[in-house]
């Protein structure tokens, strides 16, 4: 299934085991993540090692920044490989048995769902702060005030019209939607619900509703560095 994936087949052609990769690879600073390490697992083609990748917290550490792309003397892409892995992950419903994995369900309601109903990935409104306290208390202000703070960079705001931050009309937006079920990526965010609601009542959950959520959002056991 890994080698079906053209990010596979082509982030992946004759690793060497150099190291450059985990050398320049920001997140090796500060988990145990080692991107060669992944790379030559995938290379052994052993079913047992790969699956145990899908299964841990390990290929979530990657940012995707591909700083590995260019540096790589054998032109390989680690992270096109960690991208394969975690999809792969999705599809089979493994990433439900970690703890950084089970955060895709976080993901996919806040930012997934924002596309479908928004068309943003990321807008103002929806940086809550009480979901990011890391963004202080000016954040709090700006997100309070707004109305007042935007419409001074796009008159348009929250509007129907051209500029940053407008409101994407219905046609657009009925479109957007057209194109994640013909893409499959509606059935690709489907299988991610399924396998959450499945792990929550093992986890002693009724549903995988909000409550389960924020709580795969929030836990971290400090055992991630």
């Amino acid at each position: 299934m890994l080698r079906q994936d053209v990010r596979v087949r082509e982030g992946l052609t004759a690793c060497m085991n150099c190291g450059v990769c985990t050398g320049v690879c920001p997140a090796a600073e500060f988990y145990n993540y080692d991107p060669r390490q992944i790379v030559t697992a995938v290379q052994s083609q052993d079913d047992d090692k790969i699956e145990a990748l899908l299964r841990s917290d390990t290929i979530w550490y990657c940012g995707e920044c591909m700083s590995c792309r260019p540096r790589c003397p054998r032109g390989n892409t680690p992270g096109y490989v960690i991208q394969a892995l975690r999809t792969l992950s999705q599809r089979l419903g493994f990433f439900v048995e970690s703890e950084k994995g089970r955060q895709q369900l976080a993901l996919k309601r806040i930012i997934g769902q924002s596309i479908l109903d928004t068309g943003y990935c990321v807008h103002p409104k929806l940086v809550d702060p009480g979901l990011h306290p890391e963004q202080g208390p000016v954040w709090q202000w700006i997100y309070d005030n707004d109305q007042g703070v935007y419409e001074r960079f796009s008159p348009n705001y929250g509007k129907v019209g051209p500029g940053a931050c407008r409101k994407i009309d219905d046609e657009t937006l009925d479109e957007i939607r057209r194109i994640f079920e013909v893409s499959g990526g509606q059935a690709f965010f489907d299988t991610i619900e399924a396998h959450s609601e499945r792990k929550a009542r093992e986890m002693g959950h009724e549903h995988a509703d909000d409550d389960y959520m924020m709580m795969v959002y929030t836990t971290n056991s400090g055992n991630h560095q």
